[in-house]
């Protein structure tokens, strides 16, 4: 007998045939009647004063409804973190990197908007720029925030265990350095959004966002307004990755130009502006010490890390901190310190990507765990299985691992890729190499301090019985959590998951901090079965009194009542229910009692049958500062082995195969969880062999499109292999947890692995072009000659 009905099955997502037919309904496919189009001016500069701004040839150009500067938009700081809020809506006194906005307009139509734009009319007075972490941290650099000397946005020290101890009792000490490039999130649907407010003075705002919570606590603040007077609504969104994890500027403009005009209001970013906002993964200058003992035990980690972070904070604090508390596993590791540094300079913002802050730390350190495992002459996978936490451990800054498949995961990849015949027996520049990671299953506290429910949820079933509305408001933004809510309400309340409709994306749905952090699985799935067992304990509560049959002997299966003992004769409850029903076509013919019978007597009796859930996380973590950073209910981990070549003769690097395996706890639905796997692999290749954002020397993105910026495609992909390995997480709805993100951990080692067991090279820069490759290539050769 199969454990579960819906959930841990192959379920065809809800969202399918909207996508697949065109009728999904994304934030630019929607107008508002007497809609105006907004417009922003931003900034031609990296770094300058402004003198003056002179808007009066805009305002007077025919169409033009409404031009705004600080002066209207008001000068309240915003952010991600209250402790680092140093935003404002429009530059006041100076801007600090090319895009910096300064105005913006509404007119009748975009053309009209966008030459508005180009008559107002600024004075700057050029002022030095810095574009790299050592520039903005020299003594008399340029500062871009007064209250931050040194252009240091925020710095991490810890220090776990005792490591200059452990350090002088290691056999084997390996140092190496590796260098990222800022990337970007790289996303199909370009920010955008359309803001009204109605006759009350209710302000709705339909944008594409994985965090409508967020958006709406920003949005009231900036504006001034009451929270319950802000509604903000998620349509389909075309992806997120984290850069969408928080309010825009052109949200707020947007909101902003329709209380100027009391006319909706549309705006969109172009693809430029997309680089220009950024938000994505940092680059990272990390320095990893690691020790072991010559039996390959791991005895410490000592790890320093520079931030490029750009223009304002947004993440950077979260970033900066995750870049060091996720290096405390999966491995057994008594001892370890960090010191973290995130620096202001005169690019765009970073902020967070797919695996925050983790990606590259992890993607040196598994370098290190080869090195060492050469050194010893220990397999690999050997020395990682020697050192593995358990489910139960504790890393020694206080993550617990509360379940950990990770030695399983290891396994799973050693024989599905044939790991055992093929290391140490590939042909000339052919290699293989693996690696290990993981991730947290939920931030385990908000952004901002509060006691508030990560999530909450409402099943509403239907008074003519039959039908489960799920309303929650979360972010489906293409990770498939609308279809796992949806099965999870389905699998709680015992009926198919066809007789189950579901609502997402609403703050007037509920509380619901968003999609990041790979929390929604977790958290709100949590809420969801909270809110059906709610719904069902109130069918059964009046089935039992109706038929003076014990609850406990009641259940709901397949949609059918299950009774445990003897059943009772239900005959009057189902002349009952067809009375209500008279002249339909669907009256129940079963021998056995119906959920939609039970539904609709239950709310005969109690009125409107509604199940309310709520989820937040247990105490987690430590006491010591930075603790909330890394902590979470759970963590996924995953294992991966690359098989490659490489041209010896040009640098030129395929990746043939990958094998991929995930703990993700209990799997809701199998074939998503498939699908997050190989996306991260395809968003970990992109990263490791392609991804750069690159600037001039004045600041300016010179590969602002998806021509120059390159991203994996399918010419690109490798066969992956996706092996789902399941756990049973104790803090998961049954048993489930992360698979959004952590899978991306292992793939960038895994590859440079395989590139040195190929080349005999390894690379300590990012990405790992061909240029990078054969210059590589060509210093190992000449070392070899001497």
């Amino acid at each position: 007998m199969k454990e579960f009905d819906t959930i841990n099955t192959r379920a065809r997502r809800i969202d399918t045939p909207d996508k697949a037919t065109g009728q999904a309904v994304f934030t630019d496919d929607i107008s508002r009647p007497g809609q105006l189009y907004g417009a922003m001016l931003q900034s031609p500069h990296a770094h300058a004063k402004i003198i003056s701004i002179d808007t009066s040839k805009a305002a007077s150009l025919p169409g033009v409804k409404s031009v705004i500067t600080h002066e209207q938009a008001g000068h309240i700081k915003y952010g991600v973190s209250p402790a680092r809020y140093d935003e404002t809506v429009f530059a006041i006194d100076k801007v600090r990197y090319i895009g910096d906005e300064i105005a913006a307009v509404a007119a009748v139509s975009l053309e009209i908007a966008l030459k508005a734009c180009t008559l107002i009319k600024v004075e700057y007075e050029l002022l030095p720029a810095v574009f790299t972490v050592e520039d903005a941290m020299k003594d008399g650099a340029p500062q871009l925030h007064e209250n931050s000397p040194g252009n240091l946005c925020a710095e991490v020290h810890q220090e776990f265990g005792d490591v200059a101890t452990a350090l002088k009792e290691c056999d084997i000490i390996k140092t190496s350095t590796m260098k990222s490039k800022r990337q970007d999130g790289a996303f199909l649907e370009m920010q955008g959004c359309i803001a009204e407010f109605d006759n009350r003075g209710i302000l709705t705002l339909v944008t594409s966002t994985q965090v409508p919570h967020y958006v709406q606590r920003t949005v009231a603040m900036v504006l001034g307004m009451d929270v319950g007077k802000v509604r903000v609504k998620k349509p389909y969104v075309g992806a997120g990755f984290g850069i969408k994890a928080a309010a825009n500027p052109m949200e707020l403009i947007c909101c902003i130009l329709a209380r100027e005009t009391n006319k909706p209001v549309k705006m969109n970013f172009t693809r430029k502006q997309v680089f220009m906002y950024a938000r994505a993964r940092h680059q990272f200058t990390h320095t990893i010490t690691t020790g072991a003992k010559r039996d390959g035990t791991l005895m410490a980690i000592k790890h320093e890390c520079c931030l490029d972070g750009g223009a304002y904070t947004s993440f950077g604090i979260a970033t900066v901190y995750y870049t060091g508390s996720l290096l405390g596993g999966p491995y057994k590791i008594a001892n370890m310190s960090y010191d973290g540094y995130r620096v202001y300079n005169n690019k765009p913002t970073c902020g967070a990507q797919r695996g925050h802050g983790a990606v590259i730390a992890r993607a040196l350190f598994e370098q290190q765990m080869d090195m060492i495992a050469e050194e010893i002459g220990m397999d690999p996978m050997e020395l990682r299985l020697k050192n593995m936490m358990n489910a139960g451990d504790t890393t020694c800054n206080d993550l617990n691992m509360s379940s950990f498949g990770m030695s399983e995961c290891i396994e799973a990849v050693r024989e599905g890729s044939g790991w055992d015949k093929k290391k140490g027996n590939m042909a000339p520049g052919k290699g293989i190499g693996m690696a290990c990671g993981f991730f947290v299953s939920g931030a385990g506290y908000p952004i901002y301090r509060s006691d508030t429910f990560h999530g909450t949820v409402i099943v509403k079933l239907t008074e003519d019985g039959g039908t489960a509305l799920v309303y929650t408001a979360s972010a489906e933004i293409g990770q498939g959590s609308d279809t796992a809510f949806a099965m999870i309400a389905a699998e709680a309340l015992g009926i198919p998951l066809d007789h189950v409709r579901l609502a997402s994306g609403d703050t007037d749905m509920g509380v619901d901090l968003g999609a990041y952090s790979s929390r929604q699985t977790l958290m709100t799935g949590h809420a969801t079965k909270d809110a059906a067992d709610h719904a069902k304990a109130q069918v059964l509560e009046v089935l039992a009194d109706q038929l003076n049959v014990p609850v406990e002997e009641l259940d709901i299966k397949n949609g059918f009542i299950k009774f445990s003992g003897e059943v009772p004769d239900f005959s009057t409850l189902r002349t009952r229910y067809i009375k209500e029903h008279r002249g339909w076509i669907d009256n129940p013919d079963s021998e056995r009692l119906t959920f939609k019978e039970a539904s609709r007597i239950a709310f005969l009796e109690k009125g409107s049958i509604v199940g309310t859930g709520k989820y937040k996380p247990h105490n987690l973590g430590g006491k010591f500062k930075g603790a909330a950073v890394g902590t979470s209910p759970a963590y996924g981990c995953s294992a991966q082995v690359a098989e490659v070549t490489v041209d010896m003769e040009t640098g030129q690097v395929t990746i043939d195969n990958i094998t991929d395996a995930h703990d993700c706890g209990k799997a809701i639905n199998m074939t998503s969880v498939e699908g997050q796997m190989e996306g991260s692999v395809s968003m970990g290749i992109g990263e490791a062999m392609h991804e750069e954002v690159i600037f001039n020397d004045q600041g300016q993105v010179l590969n602002a499109d998806l021509a120059e910026y390159k991203i994996v495609t399918a010419m690109d992909m490798p066969r992956v292999k996706a092996i789902v390995v399941e756990s049973d997480e104790p803090n998961g709805p049954y048993g489930a947890k992360e698979v959004g993100e952590g899978a991306i951990m292992p793939t960038i080692p895994a590859i440079l692995n395989a590139v040195y067991n190929a080349a005999g090279v390894r690379l300590n820069e990012l990405p790992m072009n061909p240029e990078r490759v054969f210059h590589a290539i060509q210093e190992y050769k000449t070392k070899m000659v001497k």
